[in-house]
């Protein structure tokens, strides 16, 4: 079982909460009541519920403010505006998707229906710029810009994921580019974007973002790992979803790049256009798994997290900064959920 999350995450939860309920209030009824829901605070009638997400990015950002020598609610702002972001982004994933569960529960698109869920997370989009530029400093323009430029490769990485579910074709290394804008960039963003608020110096800024892209990656093989394989008791989604969904993940295609009989019949089972029978299914994971693609996922995880290790140890921040940041990057690579 995943040890608990850092403490680091808890305290920027607590800090980063009211700002979130401020800018989500500012909403109109209805959409606040939706938005709500999927980040957690309300059950479908609107009374208070506890169902939250990690609060993983929050925990970074404000952090990466401390970093540079601030106090964490310098930083309070921005990790709202980054944990906006990623709450549209999987509002409108879950509507992509077809998802109907997260984190046990039925999703907004489930529960108000896709029109509705697609206005909250504009809506949240919208706020994040918002509460980020609210601060009216030049450090908010530029961590504004670094946010902007973060989800248009968000989207971009949605777009190619996408793309792959329809393609047999797919090679590792544009799955890995996927990887990277889809997760690895708001990653990076949440991990510099404190620091760069309160203006830090360049070098900083720079290697909090390399870090964040690496346990990014990091992040994501641990996603695409829990997608096949995940206890749906503890994941909040159906056992074996990735491959329900036909997605292309990193251990799928890596296990499909392997030139061995068991990512053969893996990719012949995928090609089918008939659907997947609950036995397909669980060839299939036995398949990703006996073609490589498992212990490739799970060493690349690793090198990942060694790499982030080394770009800290290079940084110039203090030793307990540096041990709270390693902490998050080996919770995310060892978490169950």
């Amino acid at each position: 079982m995943t040890a608990p999350p850092p403490d680091s995450v808890e305290a920027a939860r607590r800090l980063v909460e009211p700002f979130l309920r401020e800018a989500v209030g500012r909403l109109d009824p209805m959409t606040a009541r939706v938005a709500g829901y999927h980040l957690g605070w309300n059950d479908a009638d609107g009374r208070p519920a506890r169902a939250g997400g990690k609060s993983l990015r929050p925990a970074l950002a404000t952090l990466s403010a401390r970093a540079a020598g601030a106090s964490p609610s310098r930083g309070a702002s921005a990790a709202a505006a980054v944990e906006l972001v990623h709450a549209f982004s999987l509002l409108h994933d879950d509507i992509m998707d077809g998802d109907r569960t997260r984190r046990h529960r039925p999703t907004a698109w489930v529960v108000f229906g896709r029109p509705a869920a697609i206005l909250a997370g504009d809506a949240l989009l919208i706020l994040a710029m918002d509460t980020l530029l609210s601060d009216g400093t030049q450090g908010a323009v530029w961590a504004a810009r670094c946010l902007s430029v973060a989800t248009q490769r968000l989207i971009t990485g949605q777009a190619a994921d996408m793309e792959f579910e329809t393609r047999q074709d797919v090679g590792l290394d544009e799955c890995r580019r996927m990887a990277e804008d889809k997760t690895g960039s708001l990653l990076a963003c949440a991990c510099s974007i404190g620091a760069m608020t309160v203006q830090a110096p360049q070098p900083l800024v720079t290697a909090l973002a390399a870090y964040g892209s690496e346990i990014g990656l990091a992040f994501q093989l641990a996603d695409d790992l829990l997608g096949i394989w995940g206890d749906p008791e503890l994941t909040g989604k159906p056992a074996l979803s990735d491959l329900r969904a036909r997605k292309k993940t990193l251990p799928i295609v890596a296990a499909l790049a392997g030139d061995t009989g068991a990512g053969r019949r893996l990719a012949g089972l995928l090609a089918d256009p008939a659907p997947l029978s609950e036995a397909d299914l669980l060839e299939a994971a036995q398949l990703v798994d006996q073609a490589g693609g498992r212990a490739w996922a799970e060493k690349q995880a690793q090198h990942h997290l060694d790499v982030s290790e080394r770009i800290l140890s290079a940084a110039p921040i203090t030793p307990d900064i540096r041990a709270e940041f390693l902490d998050i990057a080996r919770f995310i690579t060892s978490r169950d959920h």
